[in-house]
């Protein structure tokens, strides 16, 4: 048995029965032919499958948008490079020599990508219930620890929802300044809220996370004022 294969067995709690799916989903672009694109592609859809699947027979009250942020937060990339991480995945990546040297057993998108390829190398290997079955094992914890739907809204969605619920008018937000090279932009955007008589600014590198950051500053000021 390979140490890779141990590793399948100890910490992702897997064993392959062919562990060739294993060493494909493993095996990096910059190794050449035999990598794990195809593998990435097939695990990434069924993992969204089986979350979102996972969150509809939990969350039966949940509307549609609730249940899409929630599979978001569980299936990006950042949850898919943690788990990665956790899980000890890049130290058994088949990597290029160039990318071995620029420390590739360390990139996140790397990382992501090979985890997807693992869900698409057990599909292969073990079927669909007994994929779904250990991916959701995987994922208990996190699919235990869910926050309230509404606190991955984003800021602007948070602030139109309040608004909309005082039947007041949508926020303006206006571009106050651009600053700085092409390749490092500064904006400053300004929220503003008429019918209350309230601006606030925000910044950020492009132009969303500044209106974003905007919002972010109109809801504080709206609640300290609750």
């Amino acid at each position: 048995m390979s140490k890779a294969e141990r590793w399948s067995e100890r910490l992702l709690g897997y064993q392959f029965n062919d562990p060739s799916f294993l060493r494909a989903a493993l095996t990096h672009r910059s190794v050449g032919s035999g990598h794990n694109e195809r593998l990435e592609f097939l695990g990434d859809a069924f993992l969204n499958y089986v979350i979102g699947a996972e969150l509809f027979r939990r969350l039966p009250r949940a509307v549609e948008g609730d249940l899409s942020r929630l599979r978001a937060k569980l299936v990006r990339g950042e949850t898919l490079t943690e788990m990665a991480s956790e899980l000890g995945l890049g130290e058994h990546l088949y990597l290029g020599r160039g990318e071995l040297k620029a420390g590739g057993f360390r990139r996140a998108s790397i990382l992501a990508d090979a985890f997807e390829a693992v869900i698409g190398a057990v599909l292969l290997d073990g079927g669909h219930d007994a994929c779904r079955d250990w991916l959701l094992g995987l994922f208990s914890k996190r699919l235990g620890a869910l926050p309230p739907a509404a606190a991955l809204k984003d800021a602007k969605t948070r602030l139109q929802e309040y608004l909309q619920a005082r039947k007041l008018p949508l926020p303006d937000y206006r571009l106050e300044a651009a600053t700085g090279e092409a390749h490092k932009r500064e904006f400053e955007i300004s929220c503003h809220v008429p019918a209350l008589d309230l601006v606030t600014a925000g910044h950020g590198r492009s132009r969303r996370a500044a209106e974003q950051a905007a919002a972010q500053g109109m809801i504080e000021m709206l609640e300290s004022q609750a």
